[in-house]
């Protein structure tokens, strides 16, 4: 007797299993084992160095990662329109929590970014971008639909608050992963090119305001361009253990440049994968990201709904960016920016965040269940009669 769903199955389970893309989805799942992985190498080097016990990080993973799971199952359930009113309730919610943050958040390097919870730290602003990519898809989508619909006004609107409210914490990163999500779905929508243009001098301003204003972001932007007026050890030792471990790796718990990296757990998850398992392996990492992002856009190419192509675009454009900044920085061709890579890297609020993301994804690029042609012909008979 089979476990799965019979095709006759019209439950809400059946339905779902026979609709949602199975190969994208085990290439979700395959990147959270990855992650499992990688957070085991670096977790136990990061535990030991502040003295907490070897297996603390890699516990705490597992126990984010069964309700992230559920929570990716439970959103890629959900119908277009219960997406969008959920995804429009919750982003209420984000900012009102972005609101109060500089009230009540945890200040760490010389940031409010976190709200502490029993047991766990929440960062708002990475639950923030899948939710404006599904309110802003919506309204541009409605405006596509109604062209008196001021839905690109709108949006404007609550970009602006939403990065306003990023760059009191501040955080630089996510601000400027928001402006270009928004850049993807702007050029998905097809509003004219000087929208696109617009956002380029808000990102000389973030720039130049950060520059200006942030002692540590001006050390990271000199220590780039170059190295020889500041401390690099970070990039140093991450391109030492690029080096270190060559093609094949030096082996499961065997690196012993990770030991040196701060925050190889997160910020530099990249490198320690490098160490022990070799480039061999980080080839194969890169290209599950990319199969990701290919197969989900295949996807869209089969879809007709406009709200689901303009929120999908923008957030694998934030899926996208996260995992190249983070990969740039760990080889010193970007500037060093404290950015998780999705779903390997450890942290509660990124891994929650982004398998809502992906949750959303899987639930909009679901295809719409093949009526028989008989009950074609009765659909029809019913119409005509």
């Amino acid at each position: 007797m089979s476990l799965l769903p019979e095709r006759t199955d019209q439950s809400l389970i059946g339905r779902w299993w026979w609709t949602v893309d199975h190969v994208l989805l085990l290439g979700i799942l395959a990147l959270m084992v990855v992650g499992v992985i990688l957070v085991t190498a670096a977790g136990t080097a990061v535990a030991m160095r502040i003295n907490l016990p070897d297996m603390h990080f890699i516990i705490k993973h597992l126990v984010y990662l069964v309700p992230s799971v559920g929570l990716m199952f439970m959103v890629s359930l959900c119908s277009p329109r219960m997406v969008w009113r959920l995804g429009s309730l919750f982003f209420v919610g984000v900012i009102l929590a972005l609101i109060v943050l500089p009230f009540v958040g945890l200040e760490i390097k010389g940031a409010q970014r976190w709200i502490s919870l029993p047991g766990f730290s929440l960062q708002p602003s990475e639950f923030a971008k899948p939710a404006f990519a599904v309110v802003a898809a919506w309204l541009l989508a409605r405006w596509k639909e109604d062209p008196r619909f001021k839905g690109p006004q709108y949006v404007a609107g609550i970009y602006m608050l939403t990065l306003f409210l990023f760059l009191i914490q501040p955080d630089f990163g996510m601000s400027f992963v928001l402006t270009v999500m928004l850049a993807a779905m702007v050029v998905v929508v097809g509003l004219s090119l000087r929208y696109v243009l617009a956002l380029l001098p808000v990102g000389a301003v973030m720039v130049a305001g950060a520059y200006s204003f942030f002692p540590h972001v001006r050390s990271r932007i000199d220590r780039f361009l170059a190295p020889e007026s500041g401390d690099s050890y970070q990039v140093d030792k991450s391109l030492e253990a690029f080096r270190s471990g060559g093609l094949f790796g030096k082996g499961p718990g065997q690196g012993d440049v990770k030991l040196e990296i701060p925050d190889s757990h997160a910020d530099f998850i990249f490198s320690v994968g490098a160490e022990e398992f070799g480039l061999i392996f980080i080839f194969l990492v890169i290209g599950l990201y990319i199969f990701i992002l290919i197969r989900a856009l295949k996807n869209l190419q089969e879809c007709e709904n406009l709200f689901s192509i303009i929120c999908v675009s923008g957030i694998l454009a934030m899926f996208a960016l996260q995992a190249m900044i983070h990969m740039g920085s760990s080889l010193g061709v970007l500037p060093a920016k404290g950015m998780t890579l999705p779903f390997l890297s450890y942290g509660g609020s990124s891994l929650l965040a982004m398998s809502l993301s992906m949750g959303v994804v899987l639930a909009l690029t679901r295809r719409e269940p093949k009526q028989s042609v008989a009950k074609k012909g009765l659909t029809a008979w019913r119409k005509g009669s």
